[in-house]
């Protein structure tokens, strides 16, 4: 058996940072801007464990300085420096962590204090990113420590460098990149203050951005080193929630409400949800959450960390204990992960049924706008149905807002278990209107994510026993006055229902006639609730199989209501042919009139129907 060490090349090293570690070239930006507030954060916690003072007067910064002219990046911090020794240790040595080391080595003395980290590096490479955009980096740094002397490290992105004695004479450290011709788009002051901004817009030391040849005087910190998310909930003030939103994610609109996460055990979660104003439908699929990691700009909706469904939402989270992998843009896999995705899941269900409970009329306000969320989320998790289900509403045909159990006990009379909705309530008006006039009521199902919903719904097995039918799937008893017992009638009808069906080119249309109570429908269209699932479900999959056209052909029965004028005229138009044009043309436009209550016509149908119109209207005034 044969043992030994692997033998890395280090001639390889640099070329594998620059091309593959990191996904964008502007992550140096947030790399060496992180070390260095790490830089500035050391010294803060060395002075507070007594190892060292501070003058109360000075003031910690970060600064990028711009030098067009010369293509140089600086990148500035006050803080602990480094000695020779410490460079050689830390940037010599690659994938050795300053910050680990340092943890490593006060460990005691933080956690007697009992003080959290917020010390972002720990895996000793984000310095060498800089290398992605840079021919050539400069290192001058004056440690913390008494006796130490500046020490000057320059390298060429190979495996050589060179170490001398510096010229800085202030604690601290000055990172130089001289860009290369590839990347001189980075010495643009607005493009490098909108990666600030995406990057490190909350970290916890103020940044300052410059050019070369500005005045000494300092313009304000491009960040916010204390971000809406850091506060107590119960110190924040609904206007700076307000105000918050509209800065981080650019929208001119309140939210309607939002969660203020805070959670220390077992790991640390800090964050704000927002449930925005929707303008339209489809905007509930243009969520934002952005994950932080110590006030560190990591990636947005992260999925890993955040349920699926709350990427509708707009929010940021900051999780200091998220097991990030080298680059940071992605999570390594950890069972701590999953609980903070259950966490959050169980704090929304939570502010969603106080709200609920505590005022009803409130969150009957947000209904409409929240629902898609509520219901993705109930698709996709269980769980979150279980929590919230209790404080699902529906709306009804009018205008108001039940659970459905509320629902179903108003309603069990004339439709037990059964659930009457309506998918368009425009195009399905008539069947409203003949519920209206019997006292029956349908619920509101329009957006997109209903269909789905309530088929998981009905799968559901505290559910299992109700059942949701579209307003126009079956003719309910309650609408009907009852059968005529006339045999001559029955008759005259029977060949009606023929003349129907060889009219409108479909001998498998269902034609039966009806006394409905209501006499301001002439005809509706019914088309039962498995067959347009069936249908819905075949388009869905591409229309495909060796029976969808019949499907698609097949399946609507027509119902004409003897109790209606019109239908009346026809009855008694039958039979006369001096006035079968008559008959045909009437036949032929309550036909389609029933179809636009049911779907949209095709073009040609919609043609025939505007020309058809016309020709009844010449008749009537001629």
């Amino acid at each position: 058996m044969e043992k030994g060490n692997l033998s890395i090349h280090s001639e390889n090293i640099l070329p594998i940072i620059k091309k593959w570690l990191y996904s964008e070239p502007d992550i140096f930006v947030r790399e060496l801007v992180s070390n260095a507030s790490d830089a500035v954060l050391k010294l803060k916690k060395l002075a507070d464990m007594g190892e060292t003072k501070i003058p109360k007067s000075e003031k910690f910064s970060v600064t990028v300085t711009i030098d067009e002219e010369n293509k140089q990046l600086i990148f500035e911090d006050n803080g602990v420096g480094m000695t020779a020794d410490e460079i050689r240790e830390y940037i010599n040595q690659i994938a050795f962590s300053g910050a680990s080391a340092f943890l490593e080595k006060y460990q005691d003395k933080l956690d007697k204090n009992g003080e959290n980290s917020e010390i972002i590096g720990h895996f000793g490479l984000g310095f060498y990113s800089s290398f992605m955009v840079a021919d050539k980096v400069q290192i001058d740094s004056l440690s913390w420590q008494k006796g130490s002397t500046a020490t000057r490290w320059q390298c060429e992105g190979g495996i050589e460098y060179e170490m001398s004695e510096g010229e800085r004479t202030t604690r601290g450290t000055t990172i130089t990149l001289f860009v290369n011709s590839e990347h001189e788009s980075f010495l643009s002051d607005f493009k490098i203050r909108n990666i600030l901004i995406k990057y490190c817009n909350f970290l916890p030391i103020e940044i300052y951005v410059k050019s070369t040849g500005d005045e000494e005087e300092q313009p304000k910190p491009i960040n916010d080193t204390k971000p809406l998310w850091l506060k107590p909930p119960n110190e924040c003030k609904d206007k700076e929630y307000i105000e918050f939103y509209k800065k981080v994610f650019l929208d001119f609109q309140d939210p309607l409400f939002w969660i203020h996460l805070n959670m220390d055990y077992p790991f640390r979660l800090q964050g704000i949800l927002y449930f925005p104003k929707l303008k339209h439908e489809l905007e509930y699929m243009d969520g934002q959450v952005k994950l932080y990691n110590n006030q560190v700009f990591v990636a947005d909706n992260i999925k890993e960390v955040i349920p699926e469904y709350l990427l509708l939402l707009k929010g940021v989270m900051d999780c200091p204990d998220l097991p990030l992998n080298v680059s940071r843009s992605f999570l390594q896999s950890d069972a701590q992960v999953r609980k903070m995705s259950g966490y959050i899941s169980r704090k929304v269900a939570d502010k969603l049924n106080s709200i609920f409970k505590k005022d009803r009329k409130k969150f009957t306000s947000y209904w409409d706008d929240i629902s898609p969320f509520i219901k993705y989320g109930c698709i996709k998790e269980g769980d979150f149905y279980d929590k919230v289900k209790q404080s699902m509403l529906y709306k009804t045909t009018n205008g108001d807002y039940f659970t459905l159990e509320e629902f179903l006990e108003r309603n069990k009379e004339k439709t037990g278990n059964t659930v009457f909705y309506v998918s368009d309530d425009k195009q399905q008006a008539q069947y409203i209107k003949l519920f209206d006039a019997e006292g029956m009521e349908a619920v509101l199902l329009t957006k997109n994510l209903d269909m789905p919903y309530i088929n998981y719904l009905e799968q559901y097995e505290d559910e299992a026993e109700t059942k949701f039918k579209r307003i126009d799937s079956s003719l309910s008893e309650n609408l009907k006055q009852g059968e005529v017992e006339d045999e001559a009638l029955q008759k005259q009808e029977d060949e009606i229902e023929g003349v129907f069906r060889k009219l409108v080119g479909n001998d498998q249309l269902v034609v039966t006639i009806e006394t409905l109570k209501s006499s301001d429908v002439s005809a509706i269209m019914l088309l039962s609730e498995e067959m347009r699932r069936t249908r819905d479900m075949m388009i869905n999959f591409g229309n495909s199989g060796p029976f969808s056209a019949d499907l698609f052909e097949n399946g609507e029965s027509l119902t004409l209501n003897r109790n209606n004028k019109l239908v009346q005229i026809l009855l008694d138009l039958h039979g006369n042919q001096t006035r079968k044009e008559d008959f045909d043309l009437i036949a032929r436009q309550v036909y389609d009139l029933a179809m636009l209550g049911h779907k949209p016509l095709s073009n040609e149908q919609m043609t025939n129907f505007i020309e058809r119109s016309n020709r009844i209207l010449e008749r009537i005034v001629s």
